[in-house]
């Protein structure tokens, strides 16, 4: 399943690599992701990432995105929600399922800053892909499709 995400950090977002002209701000969704500010207040801002704050929600993940990290978030967009079977989302999301939600919101968080530059640079550097270890403790790996960053789940989920 094609899911799309886009990266967002501590403070910052990028992988749409569209720079707000006037103040090289980047944007994701077709909102602004100032360094100032942190992870879900630039995610509340952006038009296509609202049912990932509402399950950043509640999963109870606010207080730790709004720490200090640094974090980097391959954030899903409301179009890969939109592509799970229907009603997963909405179960999900459901207090009896807060620790799931949790591990699958994790799953999509990597520790540290890494940007849409510096993901490139350590894929080239690796001879192609690169693996990330996730906060909830598997790995993504990334790798480029012609200028395209890719990333793969353990179970063989492309992105």
């Amino acid at each position: 399943m094609k899911l799309k995400f886009a990266i967002v950090f501590t403070g910052l977002a990028a992988i749409s690599l569209a720079m707000a002209a006037q103040n090289n701000v980047p944007m994701v969704g077709g909102a602004p992701m100032y360094p100032a500010k942190n992870i879900v207040e630039n995610a509340s801002a952006a038009p296509n990432l609202t049912t990932l704050v509402t399950a950043v929600k509640a999963a109870g993940l606010v207080d730790t995105l709004e720490g200090p990290g640094p974090f980097t978030v391959f954030a899903p967009t409301n179009d890969a929600f939109d592509k799970l079977p229907p009603g997963t989302v909405d179960n999900l999301i459901k207090p009896e399922n807060q620790n799931a939600l949790k591990k699958i919101l994790t799953y999509h968080v990597v520790p540290g800053r890494v940007t849409a530059h510096k993901l490139i640079a350590m894929i080239k550097k690796d001879g192609g892909q690169t693996q990330l270890k996730t906060v909830e403790g598997g790995t993504i790996t990334a790798m480029l499709d012609g200028d395209n960053v890719v990333l793969k789940d353990e179970k063989g989920g492309i992105a």
